[in-house]
């Protein structure tokens, strides 16, 4: 049974998980630094947040709530490129447009997890329909696909920011400089349509509620902030690409907007098309993205 805690004994408690999970991960970056294997550090940082992950996960069993590795989407990058920038002890213009976007983002998104976060007591549908839909094989679904699969998709998103600390800039002239600031710049305008999109839902849905938002940012797309969600990551390997130009590390981008296109967005619109009779009407007249 879900234990009942108020909203703000709920945040402590997960916030002091997250605080062990970051320890353990931490302890087990410093510890393979001395294996006899000789892991890259960003194999190593890898291992620490596949146990960081899993920390949260056995906290998700205990508390019997998946919703509590809802944060650690938004709360990783940021914390880690900082991290990261400390370790490396580079500092130069892409790594600073870099740390300034992240934060910027894992700010604003943890902040919108904060307001409409219920409680302990509170677990997503998306979870819940799991668990009452596939009890046999739940906690598989729940460790691998719920927990694991977007810690490793996040982690192959961050990568070409990660490797900012790490490649020397090809010399492509002031174009270089220019692209970069491009990416920064649909980093901001990423976050900032989230921003608009989610107080545009929320104050639709308290003063219409049951109906369809198609307002705003809503009235131009079905999901602006996914939509905000996917050129986020796109703008961070734009950052990346200005220094170094394509390459393998394109596929984080392709991963991240394959895991809203592919699950995230027919889940949501399953579930619109199951509790709003408007929902169909609006399907047809409304793009799927901004």
């Amino acid at each position: 049974m879900k234990k009942a805690y108020s909203k703000y004994c709920s945040v402590a408690v997960i916030s002091a998980i997250y605080v062990l999970a970051g320890i353990a991960g931490w302890l087990l970056f410093i510890r393979l630094g001395y294996s006899p294997f000789s892991l890259h550090p960003l194999v190593r940082l890898l291992c620490a947040d596949v146990l960081a992950t899993t920390v949260v996960w056995a906290f998700g069993l205990l508390y019997e709530n998946v919703s509590v590795y809802d944060p650690y989407w938004s709360v990783f990058p940021p914390v880690a490129y900082l991290l990261w920038a400390f370790y490396t002890g580079v500092w130069s213009y892409p790594v600073l447009l870099l740390l300034i976007a992240t934060w910027y983002w894992g700010c604003r998104l943890t902040g919108n997890w904060l307001i409409t976060f219920k409680g302990m007591a509170h677990e997503d549908w998306r979870y819940t329909k799991y668990r009452s839909q596939r009890p046999l094989v739940f906690h598989l679904i729940n460790f691998f696909g719920l927990n694991m699969m977007p810690t490793l998709v996040v982690f192959a998103a961050m990568l070409p920011g990660l490797q900012l600390f790490y490649a020397e800039p090809l010399d492509h002239g002031p174009w270089s400089m220019v692209i970069g600031i491009f990416g920064f710049i649909v980093c901001l305008s990423s976050a900032t349509i989230q921003l608009i999109a989610d107080s545009q839902s929320r104050s639709f849905r308290a003063s219409h509620p049951g109906q369809v938002c198609n307002v705003g940012l809503w009235k131009a797309g079905r999901h602006p902030n996914y939509f905000g969600e996917i050129q986020f990551w796109w703008g961070i390997w734009i950052i990346y690409a200005s220094q170094q130009g394509i390459d393998q590390y394109i596929g984080g981008a392709i991963a991240m907007s394959a895991l809203f296109l592919c699950i995230s967005i027919p889940l949501m619109e399953q579930r619109q098309l199951s509790n709003k009779p408007g929902y169909a009407a609006y399907r047809r007249q409304t793009r799927l993205l901004i």
